[in-house]
């Protein structure tokens, strides 16, 4: 089984291969949302603790929140659920989603870092990733630079610098800023 953890603070994820079924065992019986002590993944992991995120079973069907059982289930989707994009007004669709509780025939478990723990995991929670958009609504952009109400907001927009081009003057690009009640 694959395990694909996630640390949010550096927007790093990491992709595990584990085949060990005693290392497995602590996941198994546990719902989506569970939190699990990671020590048995190895030394480097001791004091971690994981959240189940969700998964994938071994055909690709996708763990959905609230099926309280290990094995694959055929649901009726409609408008507003979750994995169901509908395609025409009113259209409901039976799909197959897997149950929230995690056995031996998911593909991939996903799984996030909830504490982190004594030790530097490499490639996960050493290196951050920047985030290449920034936010886009005014709320957003007042709370991520601690704004007051009377900052101009517009002069905090993150712009993405574009690559150049042949004898041009390098460009970047914006967000138009969304909820700006008076732009003048």
């Amino acid at each position: 089984m694959k395990l694909n953890i996630a640390y949010p603070a550096t927007g790093c994820q990491k992709l595990l291969k584990i085949d060990d079924e005693k290392i497995l065992s602590l996941f198994y019986d546990k719902r989506i949302g569970a939190e699990v002590p990671a020590d048995r993944l190895g030394d480097e992991w001791k004091g971690y603790i994981l959240k189940i995120s969700g998964g994938n079973d071994l055909q690709g069907f996708c763990m959905m929140q609230g099926v309280l059982t290990n094995t694959r289930v055929r649901l009726l989707f409609a408008k507003g659920m979750p994995n169901y994009r509908e395609r025409r007004t009113g259209v409901r669709k039976r799909k197959s989603v897997r149950g929230c509780i995690v056995d031996s025939q998911l593909s991939v478990l996903d799984l996030v870092i909830m504490r982190k723990g004594d030790a530097e995991i490499p490639g996960l929670t050493d290196v951050t990733q920047p985030r290449r958009l920034g936010p886009k609504r005014v709320g957003k952009i007042r709370k991520l630079f601690n704004l007051s109400k009377e900052d101009d907001v517009r002069q905090y927009v993150v712009h993405r610098p574009l690559p150049e081009k042949d004898g041009k003057k390098a460009r970047s690009k914006a967000p138009k800023i969304q909820r700006l009640a008076h732009p003048c």
